[in-house]
């Protein structure tokens, strides 16, 4: 079964070897554009609620919104785009200090909670970077290399643990059998992750099977817009959905050199 799996993935890969980074790029950023168009459309609703629950001023409010607007939006831009890579992810790497900062300062959560969330997703702007100094590399193919650098191995390793992080925000402790055996199952692939043993294979069946959840249990679209419920299905969507980029990005790059699957090379 494990042989007939890992013939699938090769031939996965195979094929969608060009667009498989794009769309794991756009899956990864959706929480960022999300955030970002929803600021677009709402700047009125989002300007008043920073001004009347943290008591920060007309002023202030308008700027960070402006900030977060601007930020998310045009650090998804270049990234998509593949224009300045790494600046877009270190704005956004910005972004998301503000916000926590920001949280922490006025204790609109709990601190475990936030910083959780947004280490989670600074894991998939790492991930990011070292595709980003791959490609800056490949330009150069015909110039020859000693090994693979040490700063894009660590990004790498530093990127596939904190997933574990973003993928612990997904788990719902619910006391009933399809719960406990979901998070059971996707704990000890994305342990698999993180460690870099068998990581195509642990990522890819990880993508599937977050795909097939996310669809089935967060489809906010069918919940009407003005019930409380809409929003949180939404953002579980956009979180699993940056998940599930994270692990495209790791389908697509390999584990790194730091990794259970690179020394068992050298064995």
């Amino acid at each position: 079964m494990i042989y007939v799996w890992n013939f699938l993935i090769s031939n996965f890969l195979r094929v969608t070897k060009q667009y498989l980074p794009h769309v794991a790029r756009l899956c990864l950023i959706s929480t960022f554009l999300e955030d970002g168009i929803r600021m677009w459309f709402q700047w009125s609703e989002q300007k008043e609620y920073i001004e009347s629950s943290w008591g920060c001023g007309f002023f202030l409010a308008s700027l960070f919104v402006l900030i977060n607007l601007l930020g998310q939006l045009g650090g998804c831009i270049l990234i998509l785009s593949r224009n300045f890579v790494q600046y877009a992810c270190f704005g956004l790497f910005g972004i998301i200090g503000l916000f926590v900062c920001s949280l922490i300062l006025v204790n609109c959560m709990k601190r475990e909670s936030v910083c959780e969330l947004n280490l989670a997703l600074g894991g998939g702007l790492l991930l990011l970077l070292a595709e980003s100094r791959s490609e800056g590399r490949s330009m150069f193919a015909g110039v020859p290399t000693v090994r693979e650098s040490s700063p894009k191995q660590y990004m790498q390793l530093g990127g596939r643990v904190l997933l574990v992080l973003m993928f612990m925000t997904l788990l719902h402790f619910d006391a009933n059998f399809l719960s406990i055996l979901q998070n059971l199952v996707g704990t000890a692939l994305i342990i698999l992750v993180a460690i870099g043993f068998k990581t195509k294979l642990a990522a890819l069946t990880l993508v599937i099977w977050l795909f097939i959840i996310n669809v089935s249990f967060n489809a906010f679209w069918t919940i009407p817009t003005y019930k409380p419920m809409h929003d949180f299905l939404k953002y579980d969507f956009f979180q699993t959905t940056s998940v599930i980029g994270g692990l495209l990005l790791v389908v697509a790059l390999g584990p790194g050199g730091v990794s259970m699957d690179e020394k068992k090379k050298e064995w």
